[in-house]
Formats: C-alpha cells, structure tokens, sequence
C-alpha cells in the first residue's frame, strides 16, 4: 500500500507513520532521511543534493523529487511505501502522480489553537534530550538525568506560528487536491497517540478490504 500521511507540524505525522510503517512492514520515507541516505551513499542525485547543503543553500523541488523518484524504486518499496513530508506543495503533489499512483492519504487535523498549545509547552532536556510537556510536568528539571529543561527554538511561539502560516499556505491545499481524487481519509489529530493509531488502523483496514 502507498500511504501519504498530511498534517500540520507537531500534528503527529512522523509518530504514526512510523507505527504504520512497523505493522505493515514498508518503508517509512521522509524527505530527511532520502536527503542523508542519498548523500551518504554517494548517488549522482545525492551528490548533486550536497553541493546545495554544504554550500547552505535549500535542496530545490527538482533535486528532491529526484530523490524521491530514486528512493522509490529501491527493493524495500516494492510492497508499498509511507511517505511523510513530501510532496508539501500541489505542484510537487502532481508531479509525484505522474511516477507514483497512492493508494491512501490520511490527513492528521487538528486546530492552529491546539499545534499552538502543543508545541509551546514542549521542554526539552538540554543535556539528554528527553521530551516533556508542561501540563505534565511535576518538575522543573529532567526526570531521568536532573538536566535543565529548554525550549527549542522550533517550539517557541513565533516560529510555530510561522511554520503554520507556510502549512496553511503551501501544503494544505493539498487537502483539496486528493480529495478530489477520493484518496483522503481524515482523522483526528488531537487524539491520544493510540486512540489516534486505532482509528487509522480502521481506515487501513477498510481501505485493504
């Protein structure tokens, strides 16, 4: 099965895809991980990626696309795949459908105001990186190594409003696209992480049958 998983940042997009991909055993893809995998390997698209990131330059849409492209046709997809964080805009979503027919999209909604509350009351451990939340937290340091607890600078309040703004702008309209086609299945992102899974396990279920 081809699975695109849709949702705004800190809507729980990468966790789930991640728990898919392990109960249907394929390949979890994320434009990060195609990014370091293609430069490690040393591919000719890989190549030409890092001559952008070492020069600090943003990948363009053709040479990640290309990575996309390869990445696909490697043996572990043959089954399906679960791609997270590509296409993020329609022009990409198009061009992805004239080398690669999904099956699925399963669209994580949620409200700006709940990202929003989500995202800037996550701490962060400064010395061991393990993750809290403020309306859990029974201390003021980290309760595995007493390490300070930060907020990163993806969390602060400002930058997340800003990565919903370009969300709503450049990747929600493909919202509209694949339902369009009868591809999108919605599901509610401010579910708990396993009230979440089961409901997109239903959904599986059903698109399987």
């Amino acid at each position: 099965m081809k699975i695109l998983f849709l949702g705004p940042p800190g809507a729980g997009k990468g966790t789930q895809a991640d728990m898919v991909a392990r109960k249907l055993g394929i390949p979890q893809i994320s434009t990060g991980a195609i990014l370091r995998e293609a430069m490690k390997a040393g591919t000719p698209v890989g190549l030409d990626a890092k001559s952008y990131v070492d020069s600090g330059l943003l990948v363009p849409d053709d040479v990640m696309i290309a990575l996309v492209r390869e990445r696909l046709t490697e043996p572990d997809c043959t089954r399906g795949f679960i791609l997270d964080g590509f296409p993020r805009t329609l022009e990409q979503a198009k061009i992805l459908d004239g080398f690669c027919k999904l099956d699925l999209v399963i669209d994580l909604v949620i409200s700006d105001e709940a990202i929003v509350h989500r995202l800037t009351g996550r701490r962060v451990c400064a010395d061991c990186g393990a993750t809290y939340h403020i309306d859990r937290l029974t201390s003021d340091t980290c309760l595995k190594c007493s390490g300070a607890l930060i907020i990163r600078q993806d969390d602060a309040p400002e930058t997340v409003l800003n990565r919903l703004e370009v969300y709503h702008r450049q990747t929600a309209p493909l919202e509209t696209y694949y339902t369009q086609m009868d591809l999108l299945r919605e599901v509610d992102g401010a579910l708990s992480l396993e009230d979440g899974f089961t409901a997109i396990d239903s959904i599986l279920r059903t698109a399987g049958e």
